[in-house]
């Protein structure tokens, strides 16, 4: 087993996607701890069941730094070692091709290049990131001897947890450096945007799919999980794979914010509720929601409580633009969410006390917030300080979702038989520009008759 091997090296020219901005990012991480090593691992296998693992998708911080986003990054660790006062050194440190002297390459159920498939040796890693890189083995030696004050981000590799932890001067709980993560992943740059444009521009063909695949799914016991399967298999076919779980939710279903059981029928009378994006190779997601008649046709009440949601995302959209409060978008769309409520008579009070913070009763109806940062998590930026996100202003290249909703629960006696049961979420994709915002996912149709357009322009083929 140990000769007879030709050599078969990587392209020489071959580089991450999106290579020349990786430095920038490492040294504007670099300016926020001077002369602290900075840890940030790539996370672990987790099993699945027994002997199998789930698929492997690195940490988003890892690879937001280093470019590395496949499936053969398990284990590895960036170091940013300080190189004085100012400044630091990116080190990567990885577990390279099992050479062919070694029984590794075929005897290893986990790592080995023929039971999972091929990784880069040291020298093909240092080309790809134009990283210096070091075998796997060497990272203990790291951790003994005098060492500087180390910031690590915790919870993505336990064996990397209980290392630096016997350190001395290492911080602890919340080192900061996660927090620092996210508010620099906050504003997107040029080619972050470019990918998020094709996420979005994948899953708006996952969602033709879907409406191509509605007749057969409606003869399905188990409609939900065939359009999750056909979504999905254009997530997979164009890109890393899905965002988040796919949610297929129709009639009731729709009413629980995060139905992913999918295990429904779907009803030619009621609607489906698609929440779905796909993720690039280079982990950045899209995450839209659409909402459909079943039928091809929105029932009366279907169309009022669509109409209600379409002008509640409206009026969010209306005030993105730089230097709006992050929050002005939520509580413009649940004002119009009040107000028809209000005139609807399912809401008993006027909207100003409705709205008011210490009533809150319209929640019952909506339930969450409008939307959230978007970029290579789909929540993204979650751990920045609230004064930089939920309390801070929006700026020229955020990217994210408004995403208003009803939930009107089947059981719910303040409403009426015809609403209970119905559960209605439009979602798109955004960009702070200059002097507003860019929907980018606006070749999905939003009103409801160019939904019915929609539907039926696909369906006839």
């Amino acid at each position: 087993m140990s000769t007879g091997w030709a050599p078969s090296p990587l392209p020489a020219d071959t580089r991450v996607p999106g290579c020349t901005n990786l430095p920038a990012r490492r040294d504007r991480l670099s300016a926020r701890f001077p002369g602290e090593r900075l840890v940030v691992p790539s996370g672990v296998l987790k099993v699945r069941s027994n002997d199998t693992d789930h698929r492997f998708r690195p940490h988003s911080a890892y690879a937001w730094l280093t470019g590395l986003t496949g499936e053969d990054q398990p284990g590895h660790v960036l170091v940013l070692e300080p190189t004085g006062p100012e400044g630091h050194e990116a080190v990567l440190y990885v577990r390279p091709r099992s050479p062919r002297d070694s029984s590794g390459f075929y005897r290893d159920r986990r790592y080995g290049e023929f039971w999972v498939g091929r990784r880069p040796d040291l020298d093909e890693t240092a080309s790809l990131t134009g990283l210096r890189c070091v075998h796997l083995d060497d990272l203990p030696k790291l951790f003994t001897g005098p060492r500087p004050l180390t910031r690590l981000v915790t919870g993505v590799d336990p064996a990397l947890d209980d290392l630096v932890a016997r350190e001395s001067r290492t911080p602890a709980g919340d080192s900061g450096l996660e927090t620092a993560l996210s508010e620099l992943r906050l504003v997107k740059d040029p080619w972050e945007i470019g990918q998020l444009q094709l996420a979005v521009h994948h899953t708006t063909v996952g969602f033709d799919d879907v409406v191509r695949a509605l007749p057969r799914a409606l003869r399905h016991p188990r409609g939900e999980r065939w359009i999750e399967g056909v979504f999905n298999l254009r997530a997979r076919a164009e890109g890393n794979g899905t965002g988040y779980e796919t949610i297929a939710a129709s009639g009731a279903h729709a009413c629980v914010l995060h139905w992913i059981r999918n295990d429904g029928a779907l009803d030619p009378s009621q609607l489906l509720l698609l929440d779905a994006g796909v993720e690039t190779d280079t982990l950045y997601t899209a995450d839209i929601t659409r909402t459909l008649p079943l039928s091809g046709r929105f029932s009366a009440a279907q169309r009022d409580v669509y109409e209600l949601v379409l002008a509640a995302q409206d009026a969010a959209i209306a005030v993105l633009r730089p230097g709006a409060r992050f929050r002005d978008f939520h509580q413009e769309a649940m004002r119009v969410i009040v107000e028809g409520l209000y005139e609807w008579g399912i809401l008993r009070i006027p909207p100003e006390k409705a709205l008011a913070e210490d009533s809150g009763l319209y929640r019952r109806y909506t339930l969450c917030s409008s939307g959230h940062m978007l970029g290579i998590d789909v929540h993204d930026c979650a751990q920045a300080r609230a004064e930089a996100y939920l309390d801070g202003v929006l700026e020229e290249g955020h990217v994210l979702t408004v995403e208003p909703g009803l939930y009107l629960q089947p059981d719910d006696e303040t409403l009426p038989l015809e609403l209970r049961g119905m559960g209605v979420r439009i979602e798109d994709d955004l960009l702070i520009t200059s002097d507003g915002a860019k929907l980018l996912s606006d070749a999905l149709p939003r009103n409801a008759t160019d939904v019915e357009e929609w539907l039926a322009r696909l369906l006839e083929h």
